[in-house]
């Protein structure tokens, strides 16, 4: 009980300790990671081969454009479950630990290390830089560290017994955060040439009328989608060339979007760029009618 209580007045007077404007950061901050951790811990498909939101379709994205390249990600996309997992519990564990002030310069450090990895794995060509969160987010966290170490020379990273039982309960609790998370999950629908079909058989045509779009995944996990028009079918990466998002296709506008920093591609003019920051076009699958199914070609 005591140990309880110990850990509660520790929370307590860490925020009353700071300014204002510390608090701001940490709280942002704080909460900003574990929503991250929510928001891949409640999408189906963030650790489901093929769907199109596999944090494996997202890493083979982001090797395209990383000045890493594609030797740094191949080990990741090889171990992709196991990569998603760890970031999910790592945002959660940095955001609470954060919150509730248990090893924070350690905390601090990890986010900004966070930051510095999403910035070479995802948002490095991002032009004008400042569309890139990935780097802001590297330089709050930053901040926040230098700010929480104040005059130290360096940080203390020594844990005692109860810092040590601290850190497992942060542990536990985003183990637990993750674990919840699937409570909440909707049931993930994933693209599939069904019925037992060949991996090169996409769609069956009559499943996909004239005029309509579907998605689907390559064998890669790549995530794909593929449009049927009065005079064929035709079929691109749903990779964004900017920083490796998903787009989404919207019927209103006819456009190929970006959720991410809003590019737009013209899926009827070989995906060309249309609008935002993105500087190449999405790449092209070749598909064809083969009798009753839309194959890749």
């Amino acid at each position: 009980m005591s140990f309880i209580q110990s850990f509660l007045r520790t929370i307590t007077s860490s925020w009353r300790g700071q300014s204002i404007a510390l608090r701001i950061m940490r709280l942002w901050l704080g909460v900003t990671w574990i929503y991250a951790g929510w928001n891949k811990a409640t999408d189906a498909g963030f650790l489901t081969r093929g769907s199109t939101s596999f944090i494996g379709s997202q890493l083979s994205g982001y090797s395209t454009q990383s000045p890493l390249g594609h030797f740094a990600f191949n080990k990741l996309v090889e171990h992709s479950v196991q990569v998603g997992i760890f970031v999910m519990i790592s945002e959660f564990a940095i955001g609470l630990a954060t919150l509730l002030w248990v090893a924070p310069t350690l905390a601090a450090f990890g986010g900004f290390a966070m930051s510095i990895g999403l910035w070479l794995a995802s948002s490095f060509h991002a032009h004008p830089y400042f569309l890139a969160s990935d780097s802001a987010y590297a330089v709050l966290w930053l901040s926040y560290f230098l700010l929480i170490l104040g005059k130290r020379r360096k940080a203390d990273i020594s844990i005692n017994r109860r810092g040590a039982l601290r850190i497992g309960i942060i542990g536990a609790l985003a183990i637990g955060a993750s674990s919840l998370g699937k409570i909440f999950t909707p049931a993930t629908t994933t693209s599939s040439s069904g019925n037992g079909a060949p991996k090169n058989k996409v769609k069956k045509l009559a499943d996909l009328p004239i005029g309509s779009t579907a998605n689907f995944a390559l064998a890669s996990g790549e995530p794909a989608i593929l449009f049927r028009t009065k005079t064929g079918v035709f079929a691109y990466s749903a990779i964004c060339t900017h920083q490796g998002c998903t787009v989404g296709y919207s019927a209103t506008n006819k456009v190929l979007a970006c959720p991410c920093h809003g590019a737009e591609f013209d899926p009827f003019n070989a995906a060309k760029v249309i609008a935002g920051p993105a500087q190449s076009p999405l790449a092209s699958i070749k598909v064809a009618i083969d009798g009753d199914w839309i194959v890749l070609a």
